[in-house]
């Protein structure tokens, strides 16, 4: 066949069975995955819907690999594989919105601590705002 009719021709996603069952089960060992993140606390359960959803998103394209089709004719390109690195590159781009807006949230968080403690410290060291620590008993002590 033509390369050129080739390309012009309408979009097909073929995955063998055997392809389709690694992916399946990547997919699965991908949600294990994350679900013993959350397990061992090394992933707080509020980002792990993101991971357990993308896992759903690599099963649901191993089961049903037309989805895939139904995404390039949605977003109006001829070609599966471009459709698949526009979906992969907006979900990325998402994340990293996502993850900035956390780190930002953070950040404030931790000024604000720092702030909050450099004062509770400053109280403690020097309490009623005089400016002397804890007392003159050291300098009648050394006076004598």
């Amino acid at each position: 066949m033509n390369p050129i009719l080739a390309a012009a021709a309408e979009p097909t996603v073929s995955l063998s069975t055997q392809t389709r069952v690694i992916a399946a089960l990547i997919a699965i060992g991908f949600m294990v995955f994350i679900l013993d993140l959350i397990r061992r606390g090394r992933l707080q359960e509020r980002y792990s819907v993101i991971w357990f959803l993308a896992g759903l998103a690599l099963l649901a394209g191993a089961a049903f690999p037309g989805l895939l089709e139904v995404l390039a004719s949605a977003l109006g390109v001829r070609d599966t594989n471009v459709a698949l690195f526009t979906l992969l590159i907006l979900f990325l781009l998402a994340l990293a919105v996502n993850f900035s807006v956390i780190i930002s949230g953070q950040a404030k968080q931790i000024t604000r601590l720092a702030q909050e403690n450099a004062i509770a410290k400053a109280d403690r060291e020097f309490p009623g705002g005089s400016g002397k620590s804890g007392g003159e008993s050291g300098d009648d002590g050394a006076a004598e």
